[in-house]
């Protein structure tokens, strides 16, 4: 079966900003909550890839439609989820939010936070991964029951899409969303 992809219609960050000002445009982003948190276009509504396809379309077929990721590639999915469904006046943000931030125009989130929250995340989990392994090997069997743990908590979050750990790293002081 051989599927065709259509390339969508691209808006600048210039061109977004100005609708933006106008109120012409429904700007949505289609990147996962934790990235949104860290820093989003203000005024979007976040509505991850995986949940497109659940999409309404707006009351006016004349408003504009702008999706948005962090560079263009999750966009691009979601413009042909929702042309085959229908969506009429659809384009993505060229080059998504980092085109966005290079042009110097604002973001909303926890700008501050050091790295994003997947990647602190990762090295949480693989700071506490690997010390369990070597206290297990080195002090007592009983860490390895650690490794286990966080390897568990690892895998219920890629199979149910909720991550314990972000939910606790978000809390800190340099993860919370500012501007809101």
């Amino acid at each position: 079966m051989t599927t065709t992809t259509t390339e969508s219609p691209l808006i600048s960050a210039a061109e977004l900003h100005d609708a933006l000002q106008r109120q012409q445009v429904l700007l949505i982003d289609v990147r996962e909550p934790s990235e949104y948190n860290n820093a989003h276009i203000p005024g979007a509504l976040l509505c991850p890839l995986a949940n497109v396809k659940e999409l309404e379309p707006p009351c006016s077929s004349n408003t504009p439609v702008v999706l948005y990721c962090e560079s263009g590639r999750r966009s691009q999915m979601a413009y042909e989820i929702l042309a085959q469904r229908g969506f009429q006046n659809l384009k993505n943000l060229e080059g998504g939010i980092q085109r966005w931030k290079q042009a110097g125009y604002a973001v909303r989130g926890a700008a501050n936070a050091p790295i994003s929250l997947m990647r602190q995340v990762q090295i949480v989990a693989g700071t506490l991964i690997l010390s369990g392994v070597i206290l297990g090997f080195t002090l007592n069997s009983g860490f390895f029951f650690l490794a286990g743990l966080v390897g568990t908590g690892m895998l219920f979050a890629g199979l149910s899409g909720r991550c314990l750990m972000a939910q606790l790293l978000m809390r800190l002081p340099f993860n919370r969303p500012q501007g809101k």
